[in-house]
């Protein structure tokens, strides 16, 4: 079995206002659409958020019952704005190893439901959305396209730069931790964003130049949605035009794990994606998490 995948995309947006809603469910109904097969011949569903249903039982599990994926098994993956570039690398290697066939990756975050809205500087940056993609082999006859290379790394000295502080075992709800506003996303802007830029760069230039690749073979940057500023930043030093970019950050905002499919599917929508092209993902999220990934676009 061919260590690539072809992927179908569904993704899912509603609401009011200049922010938008996302649900993983209709994400995966719609990739799932697309594909016109049945939730029943999934292997996985892998669900990467930072704001779960619930703690227990995994957001997988609610999906794969809405889902009606009887014969699915699946977990959810915590890696922030990370999370997806995570995720889609985890569906890869469960094929890949070949006991898999079907695996759906989804990102979906309801950032709004964390946000303290007094904080006017952080506040105005987040959105909702949801995202789905379905793996699957590839075959010779897809000339090699799929799933080429991953990088990524941690750095949990990062971590008090933005985090959610209360609600985990660390530190239960009580009145004083919600009076004290610590079940909110707390930021320290500056230092995410020099952070981001550095590591962003040096992850995507790492893997072009370990895979023997120049950022002029690169078709498309899909880089995770945080600021357009960090991602035209760290464009500029690789070397990669603004019209290879996927930008949406002004129409969705940060959605976290849901950026990078919402950026995949405007870029399809706009032809910076066609078939057979080279396409980098990366992402830079709380934590800190770092990830990139190369793909070679399978239809």
């Amino acid at each position: 079995m061919d260590p690539g995948a072809h992927w179908n995309l569904g993704t899912a947006r509603g609401g009011s206002g200049d922010r938008h809603l996302g649900s993983g469910t209709a994400a995966a109904k719609a990739a799932l659409a697309q594909r016109g097969i049945d939730a029943k011949e999934l292997d996985a569903i892998l669900v990467c958020t930072v704001t779960p249903d619930m703690f227990f039982p995994a957001t997988a599990c609610l999906v794969q019952n809405n889902l009606g994926a009887k014969g699915a098994w699946g977990f959810d993956l915590i890696a922030a704005c990370s999370g997806f570039v995570f995720g889609l690398t985890t569906g890869a290697h469960l094929i890949s190893g070949g006991m898999h066939r079907k695996v759906l990756v989804i990102g979906a975050d309801t950032m709004t439901r964390i946000i303290d809205y007094t904080e006017r500087g952080t506040c105005v940056l987040f959105g909702d959305g949801a995202g789905a993609m379905l793996l699957e082999p590839t075959t010779e006859e897809d000339n090699g396209a799929g799933f080429i290379d991953f990088l990524g790394e941690i750095d949990g000295s990062g971590g008090d730069y933005l985090k959610m502080p209360a609600g985990g075992s660390r530190m239960p709800a009580s009145c004083d931790t919600v009076t004290k506003r610590l079940h909110y996303v707390h930021q320290d802007g500056a230092q995410v964003f020099k952070y981001a830029v550095r590591k962003m760069y040096e992850v995507s230039h790492e893997l072009l130049e370990r895979n023997g690749l120049k950022p002029g073979d690169i078709a498309a940057l899909v880089p995770h949605q945080a600021n357009k500023r960090i991602i035209c930043a760290a464009a500029e030093r690789l070397g990669i035009g603004l019209d290879k970019v996927a930008i949406n950050i002004d129409r969705y905002g940060n959605t976290t794990a849901a950026t990078i499919p919402l950026a995949t599917r405007d870029a399809l929508a706009d032809g910076k994606i066609k078939k057979g092209d080279l396409v980098l993902m990366a992402a830079v999220g709380a934590g800190y998490t770092v990830g990139a990934s190369l793909w070679r676009w399978a239809y």
